[in-house]
C-alpha cells in the first residue's frame, strides 16, 4: 500500500512539473521569465488562475479552450503533463528511493524541455544543457566519485567528436545543415550518464526512431525540417530505462 501512494505522489509530481518544463520550454527561446512570472493565455494573455493550471485535467474540463476567450489550447503541454508522470512514476519504480533516482528524474527532465522547446522552435538552448551537464555531473560525484567524474567528462568529449563529425559529413552529402548544434552539445550531456558504446546505439536508435517520420514526410512532399533532438532524446532515455549494459550489447552481437 505504501508502494501504491508513492507511484501516486511520483506521478502528481510528474505532471506538475510536466507543466513547469512546457512553460521553460516555450520561455527560455524567447528570454522570458519563468520562475516568478505568471502563466497566461497565450492569444488573450489573461494571466491563469490555479484552477486553468490543473495539469491535465484543467484540458479536460476546459474542453481544450481557454476559459477567458476560448481560443483553442496546445495540446502539446497535455501530452508533457501525462509523459512526465509516467516517467516519474516509472523513475521511482526503478530505482526506488536513492541516488540514482534522482539521475533518472534528471533525465526525464531533459526529456520534457528538450522536445518542448525543439518541437516549438527548432532549438535546443544553451542554458538547459549547461544546467542539465551540471546537474549529472554533480549527481555523478556523488554516485562515482571525482574519478567517475572524469571519466565522463571524457565519454563525453568522445560523444561530441562523434557527432560532430556525422554533423560535417551529413551537412557535405545533403549540401545544407543536416542538424543543430544543439544535438551535437546533447551527446556531450549523453556522456555524463552513458559509457562510449551505450553513446553510440543513442545516436543509432534516435536515428531509427526518426527513420518513419522522415519517410512520411517525404513520401507527402512536405519539406518541414524534422527536429532530431527529440528522437536522439527517446533513444537516450529508452537505453537509460531499460539499463542495458555495454556488456550486453557486446553478448548479443557474440563478439
Amino acid at each position: 500500500m505504501e508502494n501504491v501512494m508513492y507511484y501516486i505522489l511520483f506521478f502528481i509530481l510528474g505532471t506538475y512539473m510536466g507543466s513547469f518544463y512546457t512553460l521553460v520550454g516555450l520561455r527560455i527561446p524567447k528570454n522570458e521569465p519563468f520562475i516568478f512570472a505568471r502563466s497566461r493565455c497565450d492569444d488573450c494573455k489573461h494571466k491563469l488562475s490555479l484552477l486553468d493550471m490543473i495539469p491535465i485535467f484543467s484540458y479536460i474540463f476546459l474542453r481544450g479552450k481557454c476559459r477567458y476567450c476560448k481560443s483553442k489550447i496546445d495540446i502539446l503541454s497535455t501530452y508533457i503533463e501525462f509523459f512526465t508522470g509516467l516517467l516519474f512514476l516509472v523513475s521511482y519504480h526503478s530505482f526506488g528511493m536513492s541516488i540514482e533516482l534522482l539521475l533518472a528524474l534528471g533525465v526525464v527532465s531533459l526529456l520534457a524541455i528538450v522536445i518542448v522547446s525543439d518541437l516549438t522552435y527548432l532549438i535546443i538552448p544553451d542554458e538547459i544543457l549547461i544546467f542539465f551537464g551540471i546537474y549529472f555531473i554533480i549527481i555523478q560525484f556523488l554516485l562515482l566519485g571525482f574519478k567517475g567524474v572524469i571519466s565522463h567528462l571524457a565519454v563525453g568529449i568522445f560523444l561530441f567528436i562523434i557527432m560532430y563529425l556525422i554533423m560535417i559529413i551529413g551537412n557535405k552529402v545533403f549540401k545544407k545543415e543536416s542538424m543543430g548544434g544543439g544535438d551535437v552539445k546533447m551527446m556531450f550531456i549523453f556522456g555524463l550518464v552513458l559509457d562510449p558504446l551505450l553513446g553510440v546505439l543513442t545516436i543509432f536508435l534516435g536515428s531509427l526512431f526518426a527513420l518513419p517520420i522522415s519517410i512520411l514526410l517525404y513520401i507527402s512532399n512536405n519539406e518541414k525540417v524534422i527536429p532530431f533532438g527529440p528522437f536522439l532524446l527517446l533513444g537516450f532515455a529508452f537505453i537509460f530505462f531499460t539499463k542495458i549494459t555495454s556488456l550486453d550489447i557486446i553478448n548479443w552481437l557474440g563478439l
